[in-house]
Formats: C-alpha cells, sequence, structure tokens
C-alpha cells in the first residue's frame, strides 16, 4: 500500500516510462513521457488536494520555506522505485509542483551512449570542466557517469555540492563527501568556501548560478582543484561568454585570464526526440588548448567553435555537426534537427524538407 498519496502517481510514471509528474492546481495532474505532456485520468486538483498531497513530502521547514518564499526545491524518495527532483512554485490558479524522476542507477559514459573522449575528462589533474545545457538536457547524468568513473578508478577525495542531492554515490577507490544546499549549507557559494578547507582533489558544483559562486569555482581551479560546474548555456562559446558577462566590466580581464588559464573541457548537451520515441543527447565537447586558452584570455570567443571543427583528432565536436550526424543517422527528424541547430543558416537544407 503506498505510504503517501502522491506515491501512487509516481509508480505511474514509473509504469509509464514519463520522466516528469506535474501536479497543478486548476488541472488534472500531467507527465512528461518521451519529451512531449500527455494527462493522467483523475479530476481536477484543489488547493485542498495539493496541500494535502504536498505536505505528506515535505518537511514543515520546507513547507513553510515555500509559504515563505513561494518556491522550493528537495529530493523526495520512493524506496525501491526511485528518487525524484522536486520543486514547489506558485502559479496563477493556485500551487504547483513538478517531481523529476532521478534514476537510483548511477550509468556509465558507455550505458549512456556517449562519446569515449568524455573518458578523458576523469583523469584530469585540475582545472575547471563546465557541463551545460538547457534544464532537463542530462547534465546531472553525464557528470555522474563522469564522478563515477573517478570514484571507480582513483583515489582521491571528491565533495559535491547539489541542490538537491541527485545521484547518491558509494565510497569505491574514492571517499566521497555529497552536500545538499539549504540542508547542509546555505549557499553554494558558502559550501565551496568550506570545501577549500576540506582537502578535496575534486569539487562538483551543482549551479554555477552568481558572480560569487563563478569567482570562488575559478580559484579552486586555480590553486589545483578539479572543479566541474554546469550551466545553462547551449554551446562553449556561449559558455566562455557567459562566464565572463557576470563580472563587472573592469574584473571582466582578470576572470578572463583566469579562465583561459584553468578551463580544461567544455561539454554542452541538449536531449532531441528520436524518430520512434525517446530522446538522444547532441553533443558539444570541448578540449582546452593553448590556442583555446589564448582566444579566451584576448576576448575571441567567437572562433572557439572553429577551433573544435579543427579539434576533431583530440575527440572534439562541435553542437551542429553533432546533430547532423544524428539526422544523417536516421535518429532525429529535418525539423528536431533545424529547431535545435545553433548556426541555422548552414541547417537551410533541412528547413527545406519540414
Amino acid at each position: 500500500m503506498a505510504v503517501n498519496k502522491i506515491d501512487r502517481f509516481l509508480k505511474l510514471m514509473n509504469d509509464r516510462g514519463a520522466s516528469d509528474f506535474h501536479l497543478t492546481v486548476g488541472r488534472p495532474p500531467m507527465l512528461r513521457a518521451s519529451g512531449t505532456m500527455e494527462s493522467i485520468r483523475y479530476r481536477t486538483v484543489t488547493e485542498t488536494d495539493f496541500a494535502e498531497m504536498m505536505k505528506a513530502v515535505t518537511t514543515p521547514k520546507l513547507w513553510d520555506e515555500f509559504i515563505r518564499t513561494n518556491d522550493v526545491d528537495f529530493a523526495y524518495e520512493i524506496p525501491g522505485l526511485a528518487r525524484y527532483r522536486v520543486n514547489l512554485f506558485r502559479q496563477q490558479r493556485g500551487g504547483g509542483a513538478v517531481f523529476r524522476v532521478i534514476p537510483t542507477k548511477i550509468m556509465t559514459i558507455e550505458q549512456l551512449g556517449l562519446p569515449d573522449s568524455l573518458r578523458r575528462i576523469a583523469f584530469l589533474r585540475s582545472g575547471l570542466v563546465l557541463v551545460t545545457g538547457p534544464t532537463g538536457s542530462g547534465k546531472s547524468t553525464t557528470l555522474a557517469a563522469i564522478i563515477d568513473l573517478i570514484n571507480e578508478t582513483r583515489g582521491l577525495h571528491i565533495i559535491t555540492i547539489e541542490d538537491p542531492i541527485e545521484f547518491v554515490h558509494t565510497n569505491k577507490k574514492s571517499l566521497l563527501h555529497q552536500r545538499e544546499v539549504g540542508q547542509h549549507a546555505t549557499s553554494f557559494a558558502e559550501a565551496l568556501k568550506s570545501a577549500g578547507r576540506e582537502d578535496p582533489d575534486v569539487v562538483l558544483v551543482g549551479e554555477m548560478r552568481d558572480r560569487e559562486t563563478i569567482a570562488m569555482a575559478l580559484s579552486a581551479a586555480e590553486r589545483g582543484t578539479l572543479v566541474f560546474g554546469t550551466l545553462h548555456t547551449n554551446n562553449a562559446a556561449k559558455t566562455m561568454d557567459r562566464i565572463i558577462s557576470v563580472f563587472p566590466a573592469p574584473e571582466q580581464e582578470g576572470a578572463r585570464n583566469v579562465l583561459g588559464e584553468t578551463i580544461r573541457a567544455v561539454v554542452a548537451q541538449q536531449l532531441m526526440p528520436k524518430i520512434g520515441g525517446g530522446r538522444v543527447a547532441a553533443m558539444e565537447i570541448l578540449f582546452a588548448s593553448p590556442a583555446i586558452g589564448n582566444m579566451i584570455r584576448e576576448g575571441k570567443t567567437s572562433l572557439v567553435t572553429s577551433a573544435i571543427q579543427t579539434g576533431v583528432k583530440e575527440g572534439m565536436i562541435d553542437m551542429d555537426t553533432s546533430i547532423r550526424r544524428l539526422y544523417e543517422a536516421g535518429v532525429v527528424t529535418a525539423q528536431a534537427a533545424y529547431d535545435k541547430s545553433i548556426e541555422k543558416e548552414s541547417f537551410k537544407d533541412l528547413a527545406e524538407k519540414v
């Protein structure tokens, strides 16, 4: 018997192979399966239904925070079934909640079908690695696979700072400490500051949201720690610009110098709907070189994409080439390829097929 009412919906979500469950006041609940939203046969959710279901799975402290701020994130688990990343929010008709399934099993780079060149990242000694893409593009899953490979092969001290903790890692060769913002630290920046005193070899920053967090991540990478971070950008060039842009104009040159010195890799990904159902990742991979470091220092980030295109032998690939390959392999439609492409002009031939 389900302990909480919401568990029944989450079990249905599991049965249907859905990635997200939406509970919104003013309409029946919905699931997202293979990227598409679909309704569940159930009555329209009232504010009373919403409060009853959500209070049962939220701690009093988090519920108070939701009432106070109208927004809260946490993780929820049904033992033996799955873990979920949960966001509660307010919308025009009342409360809303999204449960995103976090697979309990950490998949390897091979199992995820990701390029083999990503394995190189797990053997870096220091510097900054950024995994970027829109919300729900699989950044956490890719990072978990890389952290797991480090854990399998190297005896290091790894600290993860997340909001909330998604994949739970067990200690293998490495010692892992996972900290959750809100529960174990007040902010990413505060947790990152503490991490500097905790003798880390590797630090994963779940989200580089603000200038303070980005500055501290760059500083940790400069001191010799291997730092992983995530951003919501679509390709490597935009990622560099985003990092520099958070600093005020007088500090931008200094930030460019540190980024040019410390960047080791950028992995940008987005999920695309597959022909026949399911989703597939299109992926841009940049491995830094002295030439790329100079481009960043000199503010010539617009040249980064062409540097990736000439770095194929080093295992690099740009986003548009990745998308084009998926289309040519018959995995995605011309419409999907055109929609997700960065340089629309080079996909004009596909636009004509739409």
